[in-house]
Formats: C-alpha cells, sequence, structure tokens
C-alpha cells in the first residue's frame, strides 16, 4: 500500500508557524516505519521544506510544490485543485490528511487527523469566513473518511458528537514528547538565566498568543498573586503573536503588573526547554485544546505544573499536575500561592511529571498511526 500524506503545512520558519500541527507532522514523518501493509509513503510538502533538511528514514519519499502553499488561499487551492490528480498520478493507495480537511474530489479512501473543532466551540476567535471553511470542509472530510484519528478523548467525543462521525470510525491517538525536552543541566540553565537575564522565580506560559489560551485571566490571577503573596515572581509569556492578542499589554498595565509581566516571543525549539526547566513552574490556564503538548513538555523537563480543567487537559495532565477551574480567577492566583510557597509540592509534582510525560511517545504515536492505515486500506 502507498500512502501520500498531506505535509503542506510543515514549516521550518522561526516563527509560531513552525509548531503545532507543523511539528505534529514533522514528528509523524520522522518516526514513520514502512511495515506491511504499508510499502510506501510519500509526503507532499511545500517548497521551503527541503527533504535534506527533514532527515526523513527510508521508505518515506518527498514531492515538493512549487507553489507558495505557506498562503492559506494557495494551500486550497493546492488541496482542492491539484492534490487530486497528483495523488492518482502517483497511484497513492490510502490519503492522510492531518489537519482537518480532506479534497472534495478525493480520489482514495482517506485517514483524517482532526486535533480539536476550536471553530466550533469557539467560534467568536475565528474571523467568520475561517469559521464558515472549517465548520463546513471538517464535517465534509471527517463523515468520509474511513478513519478519523483525533488527539485525545475529549476531542474524539467532539468529533462524534458536534460532526456526526460514528464512533466505530473514530480512534484517540494521543501524540508524543520529542526527545528535545528533557531535564536540563544546572550549568546550561545559569548560562540561559544570564543570556536572558531572568530573575530567580518567575512562571512561564508557552504558547501562541490568541484567545482561547485565556492569557488575560492568567494576567488577573497573577496580578492578584502578586498582590496578596507579595512574592517577588515574573510572569514570561513565551510564544509569536497569533491573532486577537493586542489587549493583552493592556489588560497588564489595567493590572499594574505590566512591569513584571513578559512578552517574549516567539522561542525557537532548541530554547524551549530552557525556558521550562529556568522557571518555578509552567502554567496553562487554556479554554480549548486539542492535547496540550505544553503540560507534558514542561513534565519532561522536569518543571511542575498548574493546568486548566477544560477540555482535554486533564487527559495529558494525569495526576501529575494542579488542576484549576480556568474561569476562577482567584482560585488560580491561591493555587500560584500554593505552589510557590511549597518546595515539596513542586518536588513530588516533578517526579509524577516525569512519569507522566513518558507515557507519551512518537514511537508509539507512529505505530498506531501504521495501525490506523493497515485497517483504513481493509474496509470495503
Amino acid at each position: 500500500m502507498h500512502v501520500g500524506i498531506n505535509a503542506q503545512l510543515i514549516s521550518l520558519a522561526g516563527s509560531y508557524r513552525n509548531a503545532g500541527v507543523s511539528q505534529y507532522i514533522y514528528q509523524l514523518l520522522t518516526h514513520l516505519r514502512v511495515a506491511p501493509p504499508v510499502d510506501r509513503i510519500t509526503a507532499f510538502v511545500g517548497p521551503a521544506a527541503r527533504p535534506a533538511a527533514l532527515a526523513l528514514p527510508a521508505g518515506v519519499a518527498v514531492r515538493r510544490t512549487a507553489l507558495p502553499t505557506e498562503r492559506p488561499a494557495v494551500r486550497i487551492l493546492w488541496e482542492q485543485l491539484l492534490q487530486p490528480p497528483l495523488l492518482t498520478a502517483q497511484r497513492v493507495d490510502l490519503l492522510h490528511s492531518p489537519v482537518n480537511v480532506l479534497p472534495l474530489l478525493l480520489p482514495a479512501p482517506a485517514v483524517l487527523t482532526v486535533h480539536d473543532l476550536s471553530f466550533l466551540r469557539f467560534p467568536a476567535t475565528f474571523s467568520p469566513a475561517k469559521r464558515r471553511y472549517q465548520a463546513a470542509l471538517t464535517g465534509f472530510s471527517a463523515r468520509r473518511a474511513r478513519l478519523v484519528l483525533t488527539d485525545s478523548e475529549h476531542t474524539r467525543r467532539d468529533v462524534i458528537a458536534l460532526l456526526g462521525v460514528p464512533a466505530a470510525r473514530v480512534r484517540t491517538v494521543y501524540p508524543g514528547v520529542t526527545e528535545l525536552y528533557r531535564p536540563q543541566g544546572a550549568s546550561a540553565v545559569e548560562d540561559f538565566r544570564r543570556r536572558r537575564g531572568l530573575p530567580e522565580r518567575f512562571f512561564v506560559h508557552v504558547g501562541t498568543l490568541q484567545p482561547r489560551k485565556n492569557l488575560e485571566r492568567l494576567i488577573s490571577a497573577f496580578a492578584r498573586f502578586k498582590r496578596v503573596s507579595g512574592l517577588p515572581h515574573t510572569l514570561m509569556l513565551v510564544g509569536g503573536k497569533g491573532w486577537l492578542y493586542e489587549g493583552l499589554l493592556q489588560h497588564a498595565r489595567r493590572e499594574a503588573v505590566e512591569r513584571s509581566v513578559h512578552f517574549v516571543g516567539f522561542a525557537a525549539a532548541e530554547e524551549t526547554p530552557l525556558w521550562y526547566a529556568a522557571a518555578e513552574a509552567m502554567i496553562f490556564p487554556s479554554l480549548y485544546e486539542g492535547f496540550g503538548f505544553p503540560i507534558v513538555e514542561a513534565m519532561a523537563c522536569g518543571t511542575p505544573v498548574l493546568s486548566s480543567t477544560a477540555s482535554c487537559l486533564p487527559e495529558a495532565a494525569g495526576n501529575a499536575a494542579d488542576l484549576f477551574d480556568p474561569f476562577d480567577v482567584d482560585g488560580l492566583a491561591a493555587s500560584m500561592a500554593r505552589l510557590a510557597n511549597d518546595p515539596e509540592r513542586r518536588q513530588e509534582l516533578r517526579r509524577r511529571g516525569f512519569a507522566q510525560a513518558a507515557r507519551f511517545t512518537w514511537e508509539r504515536t507512529a505505530r498506531a498511526v501504521l495501525s490506523a492505515y493497515a485497517d483504513a486500506g481493509k474496509v470495503a
């Protein structure tokens, strides 16, 4: 069986586009190993994704388009008009689309990955055009796919309930934590602190700045923590500028913590583990996620985690994080204070976090995806 993977969203740019689904596709491709009945895999990538930079395993080939598919309109054109005849010409037996959408003219059976349904759960955070496109095409694609893969049980339930896909055709395949995320040496962390001019004690949030990350409430909770505790902590917001983020700095000013809240911007992959390792704790207040990568990444680095109870995040956190209601600002402030004042609790979360993060490996993810390919190829 020849499997084709739509990998147009792989980005090698030093921006937030090289996160999220880009990393999911890249890690999946680099961990897939051909095994019967799959004897050949072709990744269809954009012009910036050069094969030498991808370093894919044997049996995984790359076919690049010259079109600038990093631009959404061009990518949609490629997916809907150019992809179908290309799949036919390449004699692809099964298509895997790892981000929500299949071509309307589908020339082969398909597996679809749906990472989350935020455009349905939080429609106000999307432009009307993007929301309508995602809602229409994702629902249509999910109902046509032989199998739909989701990153969590929560998203699996969403796909069944909101898109009307039969439960037997929806599988949870948890993503993994890359080897990059691991405990950092004390000297490396101290050197990072000096280079960045970091304080001794700070909380960190890692993620693209966008509305469903719930960062206004995080800033408000941090302000209350500062007023009540009197502790010297700062809050580092590490992540690229996504959309509808403009009011965050003004909100920090209104809460009178603008000098203690730092907007770091996008961090390169090799630097992100150092942000986790240097922090006293990672706080993730999101209202909705497909999985919650920063939770398990921080745990793999040995950093205590405070996590929202929203959507799938308790699945990622397990029993290795302190959980809080994402709408309860006072509750989050109190959780910050408890953790900041309890070094034994921080050490306990560190120990539990290593065990929890070890559950999520890309090798396990790749095996489950290959199993899905095999099963999708059997369906009449």
